[in-house]
């Protein structure tokens, strides 16, 4: 890894005094500032770290009012722009992740190989079964929403927090616009996958210790739902037809058309003759399951033009400021 580069390491926090000291010390000596963002805790976490804690990389940033992970996690991207980072790992106070593994998160992005990084604690089967059971199934189904909404169809575990960045590649987010609450790191792939940024899985184990989450994914899988929907269409118009043609943009619309048109033109047929008592004429059956057919095979070759329309160029060396050039 070039030494260099100046990594900074941002951590949320909010109701996790009990762990973010321990958080804080594991942190190894390569990464050059440590923000901490309080998001208007109630146990007054900045004062505990700013009290009790001794190192000189830690800068405390307070919120005066609760803006949600994602909104914490901007801050610290700010913070980390403007005292110039290079890139940026965001990992949670509650001693979830572990920190050894910070440098696999940052690797990819500085051999070039990637402009974001997540982890994925899916990738080993065998420790998996220590992760509770709805939460398992809780992350299948969003991993499956997130696929279509952001277009990473090779990325699982969408909500897992620990991510890295690199500068030039948050400077172009839109902050104002990313989701601020629990929706932040799936809407994350969404803005990222805008950019055509290439984003990787880093494999990781889940840690479970005596940390309370905040997070209850039985009770935001619907608000989830709605939101990755609201970005698939979003995605499918920037990608397909605002800022490209290609065969695929005619496949969908024109699938969708006529699968439509051989559901509804053949339930109302078939509707029409059970109420009359008669069988419906092979002909309309045929008018009706023609099209019907010749839609799903044009959603599906759209389906699979998506998938391998992956980013697979990362653009965080081609965006590198005027500045660093000179300095260089």
């Amino acid at each position: 890894m070039n030494m260099q580069l100046k990594i900074a390491v941002i951590i949320p926090s909010y109701k996790v005094r009990e762990h973010i000291l321990a958080v804080i010390e594991s942190i190894g000596p390569e990464i050059k500032r440590i923000y901490v963002v309080e998001d208007c805790c109630p146990d007054q976490s900045a004062n505990h770290v700013e009290t009790h804690c001794k190192d000189t990389r830690v800068v405390v940033i307070r919120h005066a009012e609760n803006q949600g992970v994602g909104g914490a996690v901007m801050t610290g991207y700010r913070a980390a722009i403007a005292d110039g980072m290079d890139i940026f790992v965001k990992i949670d106070g509650d001693g979830q992740m572990d920190t050894d593994l910070i440098l696999d998160f940052i690797d990819p992005i500085a051999k070039g190989e990637a402009d974001y990084t997540k982890g994925n604690r899916f990738f080993d089967l065998e420790k998996i079964r220590s992760m509770p059971t709805m939460r398992l199934f809780g992350n299948a189904a969003l991993s499956l929403m997130c696929k279509l909404s952001s277009g990473y169809w090779n990325l699982f575990d969408p909500t897992n927090g620990f991510t890295a960045i690199h500068a030039n590649v948050a400077r172009r987010l839109p902050f104002e616009k990313i989701s601020h609450r629990y929706f932040f790191e799936t809407d994350m792939l969404f803005r990222l996958n805008t950019l055509r940024a290439v984003v990787v899985d880093v494999p990781m184990d889940a840690r479970y210790g005596d940390e309370v989450s905040n997070l209850k994914i039985s009770k935001i899988v619907g608000e989830f739902l709605v939101k990755h929907i609201r970005n698939f269409f979003k995605r499918i118009f920037y990608n397909y037809f605002l800022r490209d043609m290609s065969l695929a943009s005619i496949e969908l619309p024109l699938g969708l058309l006529l699968f439509s048109f051989g559901l509804f033109f053949g339930g109302f047929h078939w509707m029409e003759s059970s109420q009359a008592g008669v069988s419906t004429p092979a002909g309309t059956v045929m008018l009706a399951a023609m099209p019907a057919l010749m839609g799903l095979q044009l959603i599906l070759a759209f389906v699979s033009y998506d998938i391998a329309a992956l980013p697979r160029r990362p653009i965080h060396p081609h965006r590198t400021p005027a500045r660093r050039v000179v300095d260089n």
